[in-house]
């Protein structure tokens, strides 16, 4: 009687099936990893996961199971209904930055109106991004020029940078010189309260020095004569 022949597997094809196993990681190890990073990318990932497949991603924004921010950059959905993380994530997809401009005029309540995106500046070539969380923009600035800006605490312990309330007005008067009269100056609506109450002139006139620019202290001068303390 013959006996049953046995098969024989290529060793090439149980590798291949190795591999296919081992980069079929599960989400839930995946997630216990990542979840506090809270945004995070590739490099991150692959630090510590050499072989990760980048399938993955894609398969795991498909069933709502993570975020896509950017090229690279990830989120967990939870975040999208937690406080300041649309904050937070400006500062992690563009480093360095930091919020400032129209975004922290609103932050501060100096400005009357919601704002669609969120604004920083950046030492870095002038960029915009739109995801589930915000709408991010961000505006090109000389790197002698990042300062002024704070951490601010969020209710997880993390923080987020945002310009201080009178640096905020200075770059937005280096960055849009065509604030450079009265009339216009006077449409940004700036609450008469805190620029006459609030803002410390002091800090102001220390950042406007840093800058070393005679068009920024003419807009700037014409500023402080519209809101006098």
């Amino acid at each position: 009687m013959q006996g049953k022949k046995s098969i024989l597997f290529p060793k090439c094809i149980i590798i291949a099936s190795l591999q296919k196993q081992n980069n079929n990681m599960n989400y839930f190890e995946f997630r216990m990893k990542m979840f506090d990073l809270a945004c995070f990318n590739t490099h991150q990932v692959y630090a510590w996961q050499p072989d990760f497949d980048r399938n993955n991603f894609t398969r795991w924004i498909k069933r709502g199971l993570l975020v896509r921010l950017r090229q690279g950059y990830f989120a967990f959905p939870e975040y999208l209904c937690k406080p300041d993380y649309a904050q937070y994530i400006a500062n992690r997809i563009y480093r360095p930055s930091y919020i400032s401009l129209h975004a922290a005029l609103s932050f501060y309540g100096m400005i009357p109106e919601a704002v669609v995106q969120i604004t920083s500046v950046s030492p870095l070539k002038t960029a915009s991004f739109k995801n589930a969380f915000a709408e991010y923009s961000y505006k090109s600035i000389k790197s002698e020029l990042m300062f002024g800006y704070e951490p601010r605490a969020m209710a997880d312990g993390k923080t987020f940078l945002l310009a201080t309330p009178e640096k905020t007005l200075l770059d937005l008067l280096y960055l849009y010189p065509f604030y450079n009269n009265k009339s216009e100056l006077e449409q940004l609506r700036l609450d008469e309260y805190y620029m006459q109450e609030i803002l410390n002139r002091t800090r102001f006139n220390e950042y406007l020095y840093r800058f070393g620019n005679k068009a920024l202290e003419r807009r700037a001068s014409i500023l402080m004569q519209i809101y006098p303390n």
